[in-house]
């Protein structure tokens, strides 16, 4: 059943990344009017070519760091998902002042501007690592550790402002708490690039990816269309329950990397049969790595309707299908 949202204005941040070129696309073809704030510094300009011409499709390139630039970009929206920030833990790890710049400062723009402009409701991308050293399994929403990297505490004091101001300023506000996400689009490159694009990428190249740890952490690995379908039933719920509160998005599975490389491998064989015979290779365990995450995802289920339809299997031959076109 496709989701009913169709007519109104709404601003993506980060619209130009992985998951806002995939959430502007989906809400251009709804019928919707869409803003698109970016600055680029990772979202990638033929992310959003392919509607750039949609004459309701308009590109701010801008900064959330910047007030100005977050309120120029909200005039007007109906709602926000706010999808910029800057991600990876080893990326915080290395420079923490830039990620909480963009990641704390960013979004108290944001939520500044998204109040002033009386939007109707604010969503935006929080994340499992806000889990930290919790050995809790599955992950529960109300069951948090403490954090493990700079990454982790700029994601959970976005959901600290997003909760004060709902109560102080009566703005509507639900954070959806992604898990690894995967998927078209997604960055291959860089020090910072994903591990399923990464791994996708060098066994293409004939390369031998490297797992950092044994290979035994695991992941509830969710693919794109996913988070898609969370974003906008968030965007939709009437159920005056779901608001004001955060949600999992993840597939409610978890697997091994040493199951994840696997399966690239034999998904990848059938258009390349010398990927079969590629080795991989073990280093280190990375700094601040939750060892193993698995969501609940009963929370979106019930209050959001949220039914996610990609495991990471499904995901995967649809992502190494683009992965083999587009690379």
């Amino acid at each position: 059943m496709e989701i009913q949202l169709s007519e109104k204005k709404i601003l993506v941040t980060g619209g130009a990344g992985f998951i806002g070129s995939n959430l502007c696309e989906e809400l251009l073809r709804l019928n919707n009017e869409v803003v698109c704030l970016d600055n680029f510094s990772t979202g990638k300009r033929e992310n959003i070519q392919a509607f750039e011409d949609d004459e309701k499709f308009k590109l701010i390139e801008g900064d959330i760091r910047s007030l100005e630039d977050c309120k120029n970009a909200i005039e007007g929206c109906d709602y926000v998902l706010h999808q910029a920030a800057l991600g990876s833990v080893p990326r915080s790890i290395n420079d923490p002042i830039t990620s909480n710049g963009v990641n704390v400062s960013g979004f108290l723009n944001m939520l500044v501007a998204a109040r002033d402009a009386g939007v109707k409701r604010f969503v935006y991308a929080a994340s499992s690592s806000t889990y930290g050293d919790s050995e809790t399994l599955p992950k529960i929403e109300d069951k948090i550790g403490k954090p493990l990297s700079p990454y982790a505490i700029t994601k959970y004091v976005n959901e600290l402002y997003a909760d004060v101001f709902s109560k102080t300023y009566g703005i509507e506000t639900i954070g959806l708490r992604y898990f690894n996400v995967f998927g078209r689009r997604q960055n291959t490159d860089g020090a910072y690039a994903a591990v399923i694009p990464k791994f996708v990428s060098q066994f293409m190249n004939g390369e031998s990816p490297v797992i950092n740890g044994d290979g035994s952490y695991s992941r509830d690995f969710t693919y794109i269309d996913n988070v898609i379908q969370a974003n906008l039933l968030s965007l939709i719920s009437e159920n005056a329950e779901s608001v004001n509160t955060v949600y999992n998005v993840a597939y409610g599975d978890r697997n091994t990397l040493n199951d994840l490389v696997l399966y690239i491998k034999s998904f990848l064989s059938s258009f390349d049969e010398k990927i079969a015979d590629i080795e991989v290779k073990y280093g280190e365990t990375r700094l601040g790595d939750v060892p193993h995450s698995h969501a609940s995802i009963d929370k979106a289920k019930n209050l959001l309707n949220y039914s996610p339809k990609f495991s990471l299997k499904n995901g995967l031959k649809e992502a190494i299908v683009w992965y083999w076109e587009n690379l």
